[in-house]
This record gives C-alpha cells, structure tokens and sequence, in this order.
C-alpha cells in the first residue's frame, strides 16, 4: 500500500511545486525581467537609430563648406549676443548719420535673455532644461530691442538699409517717428533678433 502513495505524493507534491513556486516565479520576477529586456532592447535599437541619423547629419555638415557654415552662424547664431549686436547697430547708425540712444532688451521675443547675452533664470517655454528644444517647439528663440534714435530721414532710411541688408536675422517691428521743424526727427524703433535655441 506504501508503494501506491508514493506515486500520488510524488505527483501532488509537483503540482504543488509547480503552483506554489514555479508558477508565480515565472509569471512574476521573469515576466518582469522579460519586460526589462524589451524595454532595454528597445533603446538600443533608438540609441543606434540616433546614432545612425547623427552620423548622417555630421556627414551633411561637413560636406557644407566652411565659408557658408560661417554665414550661417552669423546669420542665425546659437546664442545671443546683445552686446555685439548693439555695438554692429551703433557702426551701422554712425554710418548712416544716425545717433542712437536707450538701446534696453524688452519682453515680448520667445525666451528671453537679458542685456549682457546670457540666459534668464527661467527655462524658455517648449525647452527642456537640458537645452533642447521639446517636440513640437520652435527651435528658434528671439529677443526685442527697443531703441530710439536722432537723424534726418534720409539717415533713418540708410540705417533700414542696412538692416535689411545684414547678415544677422533682424526683423524691425515698429517705428514711432516724433515730427519735428528741423529737419532732425527722433525715432523710437523695436528690433526682434534672433537665434537657434
């Protein structure tokens, strides 16, 4: 009789171990581990995927030669530079015969900066605080300049050329023109500059 119950404990006893142990080990603790793999498989396949398109892009980048590289970071620089710009309109303003006068950084641009070219303290709206641009975001930051000047018209008229002809990204948002007998009027004028985020 000892010889029939060994067969039936031997049998309760696996699925008692495969219920009680094996199962939820394996539904559990490997699922989970599982899962992780993927997980981790799957940014592998994204690390390489970027890498691939980084190397792409560096090999784009490289193929531009330097003299236009170089445009286009004047063009469209990757910071502000208030103060060089404001020394620029100040050379283009005496060339054109135009005095300028309270150049300040006003609100109004899209991540704003303050007057000596540095960032704020608060993190630009759509920008991680790592510095890249969030999905979706405009890749491209700009900053307002309000400045009044003191010229005849055909000075101011100069100074708009040579704006329109620069080389640096400048949009001229408003003029206020103050009238006046003499010929000499004043001007209050707001540039936006921009930059690549």
């Amino acid at each position: 009789m000892n010889s029939k119950i060994i067969p039936f404990l031997a049998l309760f006893l696996a699925v008692g171990t495969f219920f009680g142990y094996v199962n939820p080990t394996w539904s559990g603790s490997i699922a989970s581990t599982k899962e992780a793999i993927a997980l981790d498989d799957q940014a592998l396949e994204a690390a390489d995927k970027y890498a691939a398109q980084q190397n792409t892009l560096a090999s784009a980048r490289n193929a531009i030669s330097l003299t236009n590289l170089k445009r286009v970071a004047v063009f469209l620089p990757d910071s502000v530079d208030n103060v060089g710009l404001i020394l620029d309109l100040n050379a283009l303003a005496a060339r054109s015969g135009l005095s300028l006068a309270n150049i300040d950084v006003v609100s109004g641009g899209t991540g704003g900066a303050n007057a000596q070219g540095g960032a704020t303290g608060a993190v630009p709206q759509g920008v991680v605080p790592q510095g890249l641009p969030a999905a979706g975001a405009n890749p491209v930051g700009s900053v307002d300049l309000s400045l009044s000047a003191v010229g005849t018209y055909s000075a101011l008229k100069s100074f708009l050329i040579g704006i329109e002809r620069s080389a640096r990204l400048l949009d001229v948002r408003d003029i206020v023109v103050k009238g006046s007998d003499t010929g000499v009027y004043n001007y209050q004028m707001t540039l936006r500059l921009y930059w690549l985020r």
